[in-house]
């Protein structure tokens, strides 16, 4: 009994400095991200860094936390925000976002509210810390742009992303929104009758993505990843009596721009049409000729309400057949 007993204490005093030492190593080794950050002239900032959980995890909470990256002119700031691990499995961590944060772009600050964000994060046996998997979910999401009051907003958002096995830079990505709702402002323009709902019945995509090179610590530290290729197996919206789907395989140029074939098939085609054109998407000039063509290309595939169109990228441009649509869209991360 003596003995058992021993064995007990030696192994919980040994369990016990495994879990100091790791709770240490964790706890400095965020702060040495930190200052390698702030060292490369980001804004890196944390009120508090604090890891608890003994004995069975690594949970790291830091509060009132700001990154901005001035290369990208990415910024980010919550009050609060949670690392979360079991200590006999590190690599899998689970991260927990505050219900208020906020990101900022060259170009706009977003608030961003919900209800419970969180990630399911896997990563490898390596320093480099390569992605293996990831699972993000939001419930009652609101983004909203500071210089205008006109959110966005979603009942739920899944987005996922797994590594292909024995392609160590390509990914399946998956998306999924329930119950999006745009900026009024930019329902209004597109459906100024008002005739269709408030939110999307539908907007999900399945793709897979080949990058130059692997998510890891230094899509952080250095520079993101930057897609070669694109194979969209399927992206669907569908809003009211309107519906648009898409399927194709693109490769992306040096300057960023996609080259290949999109095919997308359209529900009731002509009120999307017109909706391309009361947006600015497309140019009024050309719309009553494209009407036309592809009412003669409806009509021979006998269904004038449903559409295959072929959207042809090359150039760094977008082409219907010959016929010319805009600028192709540039597929760079900053």
């Amino acid at each position: 009994m003596r003995i058992l007993l021993t064995l007990i204490l030696i192994a919980a005093a040994a369990w016990s400095g495994y879990w100091y030492i790791g709770k240490t190593g964790v706890t400095e080794g965020f702060s040495a991200w930190l200052e390698a950050r702030r060292a490369e002239g980001w804004a890196a900032e944390t009120g508090t860094l604090e890891t608890k959980g003994f004995p069975n995890r690594f949970d790291t909470t830091f509060t009132d936390i700001t990154l901005a990256d001035p290369d990208t002119g990415l910024a980010w700031q919550a009050p609060m925000f949670q690392i979360l691990a079991l200590s006999y499995k590190p690599n899998h961590v689970i991260a927990v976002w505050p219900d208020e944060q906020m990101v900022a772009t060259p170009q706009e600050k977003y608030d961003l509210e919900s209800s419970d964000m969180r990630a399911s994060v896997v990563v490898g046996a390596d320093l480099s810390l390569p992605l293996e998997r990831t699972t993000l979910t939001a419930e009652e999401l609101v983004v909203t742009p500071r210089s205008a009051d006109q959110p966005t907003r979603a009942k739920a958002v899944r987005v996922a992303a797994e590594r292909v096995a024995a392609h160590p830079s390509t990914y399946r990505l998956g998306l999924a929104a329930d119950g999006l709702s745009p900026a009024l402002e930019w329902r209004v323009r597109l459906d100024p009758a008002g005739k269709l709902p408030e939110r999307f019945d539908a907007f999900e995509a399945d793709v897979t993505v080949e990058f130059d090179k692997p998510w890891d610590r230094s899509a952080i530290e250095e520079a993101r990843p930057q897609p070669r290729s694109i194979d969209i197996r399927l992206a669907k919206a569908r809003w009211g009596r309107l519906e648009l789907q898409a399927a194709g395989e693109v490769t992306v140029d040096d300057q960023g721009f996609p080259v290949g074939e999109v095919t997308v098939k359209a529900r009731n085609w002509r009120d999307i049409l017109k909706m391309a054109v009361d947006s600015g998407a497309l140019p009024d000039a050309i719309a009553g000729t494209l009407e036309d063509g592809l009412g003669l290309i409806s009509q021979m595939a006998g269904n004038p309400k449903t559409l295959d169109i072929p959207l042809n990228f090359k150039n760094g441009k977008v082409r219907l057949g010959p016929v010319p649509l805009g600028d192709a869209p540039l597929l760079r991360l900053r």
